[in-house]
This record gives C-alpha cells, structure tokens and sequence, in this order.
C-alpha cells in the first residue's frame, strides 16, 4: 500500500462549483496559493500578504482548499466562516502559551508506527498523513507523519500488536485522511484487519465527504458493505454552509448503504461559537441522517490559540441547545485530555 501523493495542479473547470470526472482531480485542482483564493473570493490586498507570510512559515502546512468547498464560501467576506477554517492568518505566528506541538499526547500513545493506543478497547491507526483540505486549527498538524506506515508491509508490526490484544474490538482509521487512499488500497489494510478474529468494528474519520463528496464512491461503498467489520462513519463538519446538495448527496449514499453517520465538530471563535450557527448544524445533520456526535473544545495545538472559545460559553451553547433541540440532536460537548482514559465531558 502507498500513500496518495498531492499531485500538481489540473487545468481548473470554468464553472463556480467545478465537476470532476473522478475524485481524484479534486484533489490536484485544489487551490493553494493565497493570492488566487483571495482573487477567487475578492478579498483585499493586504489579508493575502498577511495570509501568505503565515503560509510560508509551515510550508509543509500551507493553504490547500478544494475548489468545491471555497464555492461555498461568501465572495467579499473575510470572516466568512468556511475561509477561516483554512485561510492562513499572521495569528498563527504568535507563541501562546499552553498551545504545544502535540496538545493530546499522540507521541506518548503511540505503541508502533502509525498505531496510536488511548482508550480501552479501541485503537487508533495514522493511515497517511495527506488530508484533501488543510484546516489551520489541526491538532495533528506538527505531527511526524514522516515516520509512519508506506507500505501495507510497514503496518505488520502495527497489525501484529493489534492481533495480539484481544481487548481491542474497534479500530479506528484516522490520519490525515484515510479516505485518501484510494479504493483498491485501502481495502486491502481492511481486509487484513478483518482478518483479526476479536475485531468487531470499523471506524472511519474522515473530512472527505464533505470537502470533496465525489470520494463516496461505488467502490467505497461496497468496501464498507462487504466488510464483515461493522463500519461507523464519523464525518466533520462545523458550520452549516459547508452542507451543501453534493455533500448530502453523498452523505445520502452513505446512509443509504446502512452505515452509520456521526458528525464530530470544533468550537472555532469566529466560525460556530454562537448557539444559532450550532442549532443550524445539528439540525441540518438530524434532517439528513447524521447523528451530531461530539462538539470538541479546541486542542491546543501550537498555532491555533486564535481559535480557542471560552469553555464557559461552549458550555452555555449546549444548554441552550438543550431548550432548543431534541436530546438526540445535540452533541456531547468534551476535550481530549492527554492521558486520560476517555474524552473529558465538559457539559
């Protein structure tokens, strides 16, 4: 198994929403230049030469938005909600305290390459370290995805220790993006983990279907389907335009499949820290059959205090969340405590 590189830019479709035969051309028709996002959505001068100079300072985690999710965004508005997700600001480049390379103690958990072990009977596996959209407020973005897993080879030892453990009954495909390996390749690391008798479920986190919804393929469906693992797809979302008609489309084609959709968020200051835009999303998620799962309190990841939202007024949103929605629809608000044996509930 190899991991998908990000290929050189195609020649882009005229249309606003462009259309691309396979999924795959999304990917290398990103936009990754700031000067053309800003041209794109008519932004000043000045925010690009900002957005730029936070973008070269991590170049391996410069600007990278699929066409598809900017033609979402508000043409003229710089704190458009989906923009700040991804725009690189010149706040990044502040040191603040508490905020460290790796906030949820990923290195510590780590039991062989790419398999990180926090919670009793479930694992996590780093499947590649390439994501289709580079969300600036990334708890894993200094992570060292150098050293993982290249090769369905490299995951033995990794496939080995979790044969070994007949406490874990889940896995977890995490990266990045597992859903950026393609079909064929990603089934085969499946196939190997349903091979482990004392496995029972699949999970898969990915941001893919709703940055990219072309990824819900037929073949990825008959994947999740003819695994005698039982799959539970956890998408991430965190603000309601980024729900548009491809997107539930796909998320549609999901679970019309039979598999179960949960929905993960983070509280971003600017972007859904108000109880109308998270009512918004959680019932957009209930009306299309995607169950709101956890609202994240921000990781503290070096780079991204500007984010950070008072635990005070996460915890006001879910009350108020609570008067307004079915219990159903409204997700349990936690953070990932390094070291902790579980999510810690902060409402």
């Amino acid at each position: 198994m190899t991991i998908l590189s990000v290929c050189e830019p195609a020649v882009r479709p005229t249309s606003a929403s462009p259309r691309y035969a396979v999924w795959q051309e999304a990917v290398r028709d990103a936009v990754r230049d700031v000067g053309e996002l800003c041209r794109l959505l008519r932004l000043p001068d000045e925010l690009a030469e900002a957005a730029q100079r936070a973008g070269a300072a991590n170049p391996k985690f410069s600007l990278f938005a699929p066409r598809g999710f900017v033609a979402r965004m508000r043409p003229g508005d710089a704190n458009d909600p989906l923009l700040r997700q991804v725009l690189p600001l010149a706040e990044e480049l502040v040191d603040a305290l508490g905020f460290v390379a790796d906030p949820v103690g990923d290195v510590d958990a780590t039991r062989q390459p790419g398999l990180l072990h926090k919670y009793e009977g479930r694992l996590l596996l780093v499947t590649t370290g390439v994501c289709a959209v580079h969300c600036r407020y990334c708890f894993r973005r200094h992570f060292p995805y150098a050293v993982g897993p290249r090769s369905l080879a490299d995951w033995r030892p990794a496939l080995d220790e979790i044969a070994g453990d007949k406490s874990i009954h889940e896995v977890i495909l995490s990266g990045g993006d597992p859903l950026m390996l393609v079909d064929h390749l990603l089934a085969q690391l499946v196939e190997q983990l349903a091979a482990i008798p004392h496995l029972r479920r699949l999970r898969v986190h990915t941001r893919l279907p709703i940055v990219i919804p072309q990824r819900v393929t037929d073949e990825l469906i008959e994947l999740l389907q003819g695994t005698p693992l039982t799959p539970i797809v956890v998408v991430h979302a965190n603000h309601v335009n980024e729900l548009d008609a491809p997107v539930l489309a796909a998320l549609a084609k999901l679970s019309n499949a039979g598999i179960p959709l949960l929905n993960q968020a983070v509280l971003l200051r600017g972007v859904n820290d108000d109880t109308a835009a998270q009512a918004a999303l959680c019932e957009k998620l209930i009306d299309h059959r995607v169950l709101p799962y956890y609202l994240h309190q921000l990781d503290r990841v070096a780079g991204a205090a500007h984010f950070e939202v008072p635990v005070e007024t996460g915890r006001r949103i879910i009350t108020e969340l609570r008067e307004r929605l079915p219990g159903y629809a409204v997700p349990r608000y936690v953070a990932e405590v390094s070291a902790a044996t579980s999510k810690t509930g902060l409402a």
